[in-house]
């Protein structure tokens, strides 16, 4: 079957350039000084606390260390 193609008014995109703005964004801030230091206190702080569970997770994650307590428990043992 043949399908029949109609028109499609694309006059604005056509006259999309006469809308566009010719008004420029304002100059991105610098941060200062105070706000430096609290970025790199937070990236600090988040190292720290990796670095933290690293050091105290990896002897709970140690297979070679064998328990302390004995193979068979006190109330196996009258048996």
């Amino acid at each position: 079957m043949f399908r029949r193609r109609e028109a499609v008014p694309f006059s604005f995109v056509a006259d999309s350039d006469r809308f566009r703005s010719n008004v420029t964004p304002p100059p991105s801030t610098r941060a200062t000084v105070p706000e430096l230091l609290g970025r790199s206190l937070v990236g600090l702080t988040v190292v720290a606390g990796l670095v933290g569970s690293l050091l105290l997770g990896l002897p709970a994650l140690d297979s070679e260390q064998s328990p302390s307590h004995g193979k068979q428990s006190e109330a196996s043992q009258g048996r």
